[in-house]
């Protein structure tokens, strides 16, 4: 019987990419306001900063890849020493933009009902920051208390044991085939690939179940549970509680 349901964040419940852009471009108009040296940055330079230095960095928290690709942009226009005051510019603006996709609210509110539902993510996209506080059993984040990021089996492993269930009980929702569906179900739990964008699936990779909004999830959970099950009221206790879980991953 499936009982808990965990999500990614970013790009599966967060809609990140205006966000991060807000952030840069407000990043910009400082730089600009600094020196007359940064009217020649544009913002896709901004924006490209983040791919030059993710690949070595890819394992590190999410803010440190965020302030090295931030120290190449302050490089470009001689601003290093203002690294600090760009850097918070632009987590005060992501975070102030950061909010849920349409339908991620009504489809939690609906879920909590019958599932236990957990918030598990490689970013820094945190829940209360972010228009979600309150909304989770349980809340996981890489690299608080030594937790790698995803897809390190530790990290599904520490999914597993926050929710208090067998691994078979717990499903995985997220937007990264890697990140949301191989990994979780390598470690034993069942795997729902949100593709809200359309994507091919390539070959060899098979979640448990595909959907394109968070409206087909009751349905798809319901799809899942095992012949003659029936998930009724939510129980008082996580342990033998019951719910959805997306999970998916794009980072900054």
């Amino acid at each position: 019987m499936l009982t808990t349901v965990v999500f990614d964040a970013d790009e599966t419940l967060l809609d990140l990419r205006p966000a991060v852009t807000g952030g840069l471009a407000t990043v910009l108009d400082e730089m600009r306001r600094l020196t007359p040296a940064a009217a020649g940055v544009l913002l896709a330079d901004l924006e490209s900063d983040w791919d030059a230095v993710f690949g070595e960095l890819s394992a590190a928290p999410v803010v440190e890849i965020r302030r090295a690709a931030l120290a190449r942009s302050a490089a470009r226009a001689g601003l290093d020493d203002h690294l600090d005051e760009l850097a918070a510019l632009f987590f005060a603006r992501r975070y102030a933009l950061t909010r849920p996709y349409p339908d991620v609210l009504p489809a939690l509110a609906a879920l909590r009902l019958r599932w236990t539902l957990g918030f598990a993510t490689n970013g820094n996209s945190r829940a209360e920051r972010c228009g979600l506080g309150g909304e989770f059993t349980f809340e996981l984040y890489a690299h608080e208390n030594g937790l790698p990021k995803k897809p390190a089996p530790q990290f599904y492993a520490s999914v597993v044991e926050a929710a208090g269930v067998p691994a078979g009980q717990v499903v995985h929702v997220g937007d990264s085939l890697a990140h949301d569906v191989v990994g979780p179900q390598r470690a034993g739990l069942r795997a729902i690939w949100l593709n809200r964008l359309g994507l091919p699936r390539p070959p060899g990779v098979q979640p448990d179940a595909e959907i394109s909004t968070l409206a087909d999830l009751p349905t798809a959970l319901d799809r899942l549970q095992p012949a003659g099950v029936a998930v009724s009221g939510r129980p008082g206790s996580r342990h033998v509680a019951d719910l959805e879980s997306i999970v998916g991953s794009a980072e900054q």
